[in-house]
């Protein structure tokens, strides 16, 4: 990504897809260009945890939202050091931010980190052609002149596509560090990091655990040196089936049968230990307003979601795997896409979905307590 000065609504910028559908609008940001590949965000709220979402690495966010940016930007809310989105595509820019929390605007924090956007343009019809034709490379371009639409089709094509892209590294920590729990310590967990957000291991630290966040680079040796009752697998950006090294270490985490959590990334690193394939989703989910089923319950959640893959398992069986038996827990009621595994001879479960929920509902907070119960139950 190049950039150069601030954005001003007067400054023209187009949005181009791979396919060669061209949008234009006006710079919003940062003025220059990026790549990455499109796809839409339908919460109504939370875009500063969704832009800081490592998850979203190398990726065009597109806020489904009319307006975007009437409270600002704080400094409490971020889910990580930096705003991770390769650019951000909204319709309607909000002209001055009001929220007590508002430090500055969005388009100055955009500006600041050097991200490229683009406002005005039809974003439901952008919506509508992702959802029919599926998340594709696209590219922002913004300046005073740009080169003709062919010559920009043709550079955004010449990027990689996110199926076969191993991102995990580039976000995650490079040094382990700590997580203190709140009040008394009761339980020590080493989560992987593999994109984590901030408020994940602050919602275990709030249940009295003592979390220490380790890189994505972590060995069996690394993990088992804090002396863990639990291993947590964070979600992360990119391709699952690119992910050997983490697969390798939840292989092993297995076989010693330590209590395990996965989320998102996590779940499919899951879900491929177990011997269950992974697929790229045609348009993904991505928002805070997705029903999911918990069918261990029968309960149906309001769910956040940010993934663009998914695991491949039968939904109708339990499977028989190298650890025993395991079946899908959770299923998105809107597509019947696996949203959860769990074993059932050894105490492992994942949910592809975001249960620390920042932004978003508090449906699944009770995921965090069930990972309590599976450190529980080992340690008695």
């Amino acid at each position: 990504m190049t950039t150069s000065t601030r954005g001003a609504s007067k400054v023209p910028a187009v949005l181009v897809l791979e396919d060669g559908r061209v949008f234009r609008g006006r710079a919003y940001g940062a003025v220059g260009e990026t790549f990455g590949e499109a796809v839409f965000s339908t919460g109504m709220t939370g875009y500063q945890e969704t832009l800081t979402d490592p998850s979203y690495d190398r990726q065009i966010v597109v806020a489904t939202a009319p307006q975007i940016g009437n409270t600002g930007w704080n400094d409490e809310d971020d889910e990580s050091s930096r705003i991770w989105v390769s650019g951000y595509v909204v319709r309607d820019p909000a002209r001055i931010p009001s929220n007590w929390r508002a430090a500055r605007s969005l388009d100055d924090e955009l500006v600041a980190q050097n991200i490229v956007g683009i406002s005005g343009i039809d974003t439901r019809a952008l919506t509508r052609h992702l959802r029919e034709r599926g998340s594709m490379r696209s590219g922002i371009f913004s300046g005073e002149t740009l080169p003709a639409d062919a010559d920009l089709v043709s550079r955004v094509q010449a990027q990689p596509a996110m199926k076969g892209l191993s991102l995990y590294e580039e976000v995650a920590t490079k040094e382990t560090y700590v997580v203190p729990a709140v009040g008394t310590k009761r339980f020590t967990v080493a989560a992987i990091d593999l994109g984590i957000k901030g408020m994940t291991p602050h919602r275990m630290a709030e249940r009295g655990i003592e979390v220490h966040v380790l890189p994505a680079t972590a060995t069996e040796d690394d993990v088992y040196a804090v002396n863990p009752d639990g291993v947590f697998f964070s979600n992360g950006p990119g391709d699952p089936a690119t992910a050997e090294g983490p697969v390798a270490l939840m292989t092993a985490v297995l076989a010693r049968k330590t209590p395990l959590f996965g989320i998102c990334f996590g779940n499919q690193i899951l879900g491929r230990a177990l011997g269950f394939g992974t697929y790229k989703l045609k348009y993904g989910h991505r928002g805070i307003n997705q029903p999911v089923q918990d069918r261990t319950t029968g309960k149906v959640e309001v769910t956040a979601h940010n993934h663009g893959f998914a695991v491949d398992a039968p939904l109708d069986k339990v499977s028989e795997t190298p650890f025993g038996r395991a079946e899908v827990s959770h299923v998105c009621l809107n597509d019947q896409v696996v949203e959860g595994l769990q074993l059932l001879d050894q105490p492992a479960f994942s949910v592809q979905y975001h249960p620390e929920a920042a932004a978003g509902p508090h449906d699944a907070a009770y995921l965090f307590d069930r990972f309590v119960s599976l450190m529980e139950g080992q340690r008695a």
